[in-house]
C-alpha cells in the first residue's frame, strides 16, 4: 500500500479533511480567550480566576489526550477523531446556556475532554498516510487549520458578545464547528496503514511510558511545553492591556487583534517546508529566536508596535509548534499516536500551568511582568532546542540519519 503524496487528491482530501477538524477543535478551545474581560466583569472575579475558563478545559484536554491516544491505537484514527469533533461541538452549544460560572467551568472541562480525539490522533494519522517528503506541507496545513480556528473562534466570539453576549457567542462556533465536524467525517481518506492493537492497559500502559526512553522525545515534549505556556500567556492577558487606557479598545477591536493568526498559517506551512529542506533542528531554533524578538517588541508603547510584535512571535510560535510535533511523529518508531499524545499533554500542561501562573505575573508587575515571563521560558527552550541538536548529531552518527534526526 502506498503513501499519500503531495499532489494527489488523496493528499487533498486529508489536507483539507484534517484542515476542518484542527479549524473546528481549535474555534471551541480558544472561543473564551478573548471572553475573560466579560467573564471576570460578570462574576466580579481577578483576571487569573477569570483564566480558569481556559485553563480549565487545556489541563482537562490534556490528561484526555493520553487515553485518547491509546484509545486510537484500539478502535482507529478517522473514528476517534469524527467522535471527538461532534461531541466537542454539541458541547459548545450546551455550555452557552451555563447560569452560572461553575458551571461553564464544568461545561469547559467536558469540552476538554472530548476535544481530545482530534489533536491526539492527528499526528499519527499524517505520520501513518502521508509520504515523508510530503509530510512537512501537510503537517503544516494541518497546524494552519489550528490557527485558523483560533483565529476565527476568537474573533467570533469578540465580535457576537459585543453585539448580543457571550452566551450566543458559544452558541455560534458550536454551529460553525458542527458544520466542519460533518466535512471531515465526510472527506478524509480512511486509514490504509493503521494496524489495531487488542484493548490491553497493561501493555497499552507501558507503550505509553517507554516513549520517555527514546533519544531526544522528552526534549520534544518539553519544547511544547513552553512553546504553549509562552503562547497563552501572551494572548490571556493582551486582551486586559487593550480595553485599558491609553488604548481603550472596543471588545471587537480587541477580538481582530487576533487576526494576526494569519501569520501563523502562512509560518507552519512554509518553515514546515523548510525544516524538510534545511532540516528540522536548523529551523527550530530559528522559530524560536523569532518568538523571543517578537514578545520583547510587545512593550513598546505605540499601539501598531505592539500588533508587529504579536504578529513576529505569533510566526514564531506556530512555525515551532509545527516543526515540533511533526518531529514526534517521526521520532517514534511506534506507538505514533501515544508519542503525540504525550507531546500534546506537555502542550497543554503548559498551557494550563502558563496561563495562570502568567496571570499573577500581571496582576503584580502587569504586561511587563507577563513579557520577563514568556522571555525566560523563551530562553529555556532555546537551550532544550540546542540539547536536542547534539543529540540528533549523535543520533545520526551512530544509525546513519536513523532515530529523530
Amino acid at each position: 500500500m502506498s503513501y499519500i503524496q503531495r499532489g494527489t487528491l488523496a493528499f487533498k482530501l486529508a489536507s483539507f479533511a484534517l484542515f476542518a477538524g484542527g479549524f473546528s477543535t481549535f474555534a471551541i478551545l480558544w472561543a473564551t480567550q478573548p471572553l475573560l474581560p466579560d467573564i471576570a466583569k460578570t462574576y466580579h472575579i481577578s483576571p487569573a480566576a477569570s483564566s480558569l475558563s481556559l485553563s480549565s478545559t487545556t489541563i482537562a484536554l490534556s490528561i484526555s489526550l493520553l487515553v485518547a491516544g491509546s484509545l486510537s491505537e484500539v478502535f482507529g484514527r478517522k473514528r476517534i477523531m469524527t467522535l471527538s469533533l461532534i461531541l466537542s461541538s454539541v458541547f459548545s452549544i450546551l455550555t452557552a446556556f451555563s447560569p452560572s460560572y461553575h458551571l461553564l467551568i464544568l461545561g469547559r472541562i467536558l469540552q476538554g475532554i472530548s476535544l481530545a480525539g482530534l489533536p491526539a490522533v492527528a499526528m499519527a494519522y499524517l505520520g501513518e498516510e502521508i509520504d515523508s517528503r510530503s509530510l512537512g506541507m501537510a503537517m503544516g496545513l494541518y497546524i494552519s487549520g489550528n490557527s485558523i480556528g483560533g483565529m476565527t473562534g476568537r474573533i467570533i466570539s469578540g465580535i457576537l458578545t459585543d453585539y448580543f453576549n457571550w452566551h450566543i457567542a458559544l452558541i455560534g462556533i458550536g454551529v460553525l464547528s458542527l458544520l466542519s465536524s460533518f466535512i471531515f467525517w465526510l472527506i478524509l481518506p480512511q486509514s490504509t496503514h493503521f494496524r489495531p492493537q487488542r484493548f490491553n492497559v497493561k501493555q497499552l500502559s507501558r507503550s505509553l511510558l517507554s516513549q520517555f526512553k527514546k533519544p531526544g522525545l522528552i526534549y520534544l515534549f518539553l519544547i511544547g511545553f513552553l512553546l504553549m505556556g509562552s503562547f497563552v500567556s501572551l494572548y490571556n492577558y493582551i486582551g486586559f492591556q487593550l480595553i485599558k487606557p491609553p488604548y481603550s479598545l472596543s471588545q471587537t477591536l480587541v477580538g481582530f487583534i487576533f487576526i494576526v493568526y494569519i501569520v501563523g498559517t502562512f509560518s507552519s506551512t512554509w518553515m514546515g517546508m523548510l525544516a524538510d529542506q534545511y532540516g528540522k533542528r536548523r529551523i527550530l531554533q530559528l522559530s524560536l529566536f523569532i518568538l523571543l524578538i517578537g514578545v520583547c517588541i510587545t512593550l513598546g508603547a505605540n499601539l501598531w508596535l505592539k500588533i508587529l510584535g504579536i504578529a513576529i512571535f505569533t510566526y514564531g510560535f506556530f512555525a515551532g509548534h509545527s516543526i515540533a510535533s511533526g518531529w514526534v511523529g517521526k521520532a517514534a518508531s511506534r506507538d505514533k499516536a501515544q508519542a503525540s499524545s504525550l507531546y500534546l499533554f506537555s502542550y497543554y500542561a503548559g498551557s494550563s500551568i502558563g496561563g495562570t501562573v502568567s496571570g499573577l505575573f500581571y496582576s503584580h508587575f502587569g504586561w511587563i511582568g507577563v513579557v520577563a515571563m514568556i522571555v525566560i521560558l523563551a530562553l529555556v527552550s532555546i537551550c532544550v532546542s540546542i540539547r536536542l541538536g547534539s543529540i540528533v548529531k549523535h543520533q545520526s552518527s551512530v544509525s546513519n540519519g536513523t532515530g529523530i534526526s
